[in-house]
């Protein structure tokens, strides 16, 4: 046993295969197109959402929502007030142990700035059928452009493990067609 190998041990003293070469190019270049597709795709896919997100209190947030509950609530459902707000306007969702603050009812192909915000643990936001995903964490007001095309009823679902009435955590949200 030696401390320093023979020469023709050294693999960076050796030439490297000619189809190796190309092996390594066709690699390069394959992750260059998959890089510039994954950049092309977010804009013509339509599938990545735009979102944003802004550091919030929770009193802060909380007083928004409870003014569009009170601005725009249509009736109440199971102790949960439905809430139609207006097209085009901010809508906003609250995630709290182990529930979705209020029920939305939004307009079918109108455009709403849809904001959701934990109150208490990090949260997940999936609507489904449709897999819109975004985590929810406490302190951010997490923002989106939502425009429903196709009306019906949608379950609102955390997909982050939150505590032991995780399983629970269901909403709702209604898209009508415009009245």
């Amino acid at each position: 046993m030696s401390l320093t190998p023979p020469s023709q041990r050294i693999w960076w003293n050796e030439s490297i295969p000619k189809t190796e070469v190309l092996w390594i190019i066709i690699a390069f270049c394959w992750g260059l197109v998959m890089f510039f597709m994954m950049i092309w795709w977010h804009g013509a896919g339509e599938q990545n959402l735009s979102n944003e997100a802004y550091r919030n209190t929770p009193e802060a947030y909380s007083k928004k929502a409870d003014e569009m509950i009170a601005a725009y609530t249509v009736r109440d459902e199971n102790g949960f007030p439905v809430v139609r707000p207006p097209a085009g306007s901010d809508v906003y969702l609250i995630a709290r142990l182990w529930q979705w603050w209020p029920i939305l009812e939004l307009e079918k192909d109108q455009s709403y700035r849809l904001h959701v915000m934990s109150m208490d643990w990090q949260h997940g936001f999936s609507l489904q059928p449709v897999n819109i995903n975004i985590q929810v964490h406490p302190g951010y007001d997490m923002v989106m452009t939502v425009k429903p095309d196709q009306a019906g009823e949608y379950g609102i679902i955390c997909n982050e493990f939150c505590g032991i009435g995780h399983h629970t955590m269901l909403g709702k949200l209604y898209v009508v067609e415009q009245q």
